[in-house]
């Protein structure tokens, strides 16, 4: 009875994979569970990182099957931003909440009608009762919940509070990596699992998300010192 209340029941739970092992293997579901509350934050209020953290969630939501439901607190999504991670726009259902209170009771039904892929909510607080009706609320479904928590103008942590999601991120921007020739190489982010129910927290090195929402890990950078001994030697000569 306990077991089924708290989610660690012995019942298969639907899970959408990364596909990237490295990541996979050290989620405690191999993936992440369809039928549960999933947050994710910007690792600094910096807009970069809160547009890393956007883009991830997208990622997520590309990947999942069916229409998207996306409760927005403010009008600052870039649909073509979300359709470089695989969103299509005609996915993706768009509501405009007026406070916390509304957001949580578009969620809610959202996830009720279990005809939807993934809703998503754009929030800067939500208390633990929140998270607890919106995490019971997706059990035995097929639609992912994701919170997009906001960094507060006071600068605290977005996940400083407690919650009830199953699993809990921080998305960074990294420094990309040239290519043999000029210019940059595909965006990076450093992903930190802050939390995860069943498992440890970890962080990881990617790549960002490409036109079919999937990470990759960096490529070996073994042919720069080649490319660059080479030069050397042709200076020399």
């Amino acid at each position: 009875m306990l077991s089924a209340i708290d989610g660690t029941g012995f019942r298969r739970r639907p899970v959408l994979p990364f596909g990237l092992e490295r990541l996979d293997s050290k989620l405690a579901d191999g993936g992440l569970r369809l039928d549960a509350l999933h947050e994710i934050a910007g690792a600094t209020p910096d807009l970069t990182d809160d547009c890393a953290a956007t883009t991830f969630l997208g990622g997520i939501a590309a990947r999942c099957w069916g229409p998207v439901l996306w409760v927005v607190r403010r009008r600052d999504l870039f649909a073509p931003g979300l359709a470089q991670v695989g969103l299509d726009p005609k996915r993706v259902i768009y509501a405009e909440a007026r406070d916390d209170d509304e957001l949580l009771a578009i969620m809610e039904e959202g996830l009720r009608h279990r005809g939807l892929g993934a809703v998503i909510g754009e929030v800067k607080r939500l208390a633990m009762p929140a998270t607890r009706r919106l995490q019971l609320v997706a059990e035995g479904g097929r639609t992912i919940a994701l919170l997009l928590k906001r960094h507060a103008r006071e600068g605290s942590d977005p996940l400083g509070a407690p919650s009830a999601a199953v699993t809990r991120w921080r998305i960074g921007c990294a420094p990309s990596a040239p290519l043999p020739v000029e210019g940059v190489g595909r965006p990076r982010w450093e992903l930190s699992l802050a939390r995860q129910r069943g498992g440890e927290s970890f962080q990881l090195l990617v790549e960002a998300c490409d036109a079919t929402g999937r990470c990759a890990l960096p490529a070996p950078l073994v042919a720069r010192p080649r490319a660059a001994g080479r030069a050397a030697r042709a200076a020399a000569a």
